[in-house]
């Protein structure tokens, strides 16, 4: 069983950054990260597959980056602009097989695991 742990969560002014990692108990082939908001959905917010291909909501494009360190087993999510809608819960998704990101962004790829997450959270 793959753990994966999130971590970087934290409260900011709008326009503030944030980084968020996580790391893999060990190598996963594709990677996520989602938020959710209480009584909300859970929204894919940027996915990566194992070439390093990336993909992302149209929410967050331009402002975030996520990019994924495979000598650590460890995901980045980049957070730049934070804007007071950015604030959720963030989980890291991982699947043991490669699939493209785009499918896993939009939640038509199940994952094979997931983190507990990590608080976001912007002020205006």
């Amino acid at each position: 069983q793959v753990q994966l742990v999130e971590s970087g969560g934290g409260s900011v002014q709008a326009g503030g950054t944030l980084r968020l990692s996580c790391t893999a108990s060990e190598y996963t082939a594709s990677m996520g990260w989602f938020r959710q908001v209480s009584g909300k959905e859970r929204e894919g917010v940027a996915a990566i597959d194992t070439w390093g291909v990336t993909s992302y909501a149209d929410s967050v494009k331009g402002r975030f980056t996520i990019s994924k360190d495979n000598t650590k087993n460890t995901l980045y999510l980049q957070m730049n602009s934070l804007q007071p809608e950015d604030s959720a819960m963030y989980y890291c998704g991982a699947a043991r097989s490669n699939h493209a990101a785009a499918l896993i962004l939009r939640g038509r790829q199940p994952l094979d695991y997931w983190g507990d997450g990590t608080l976001v959270t912007i002020s205006s």
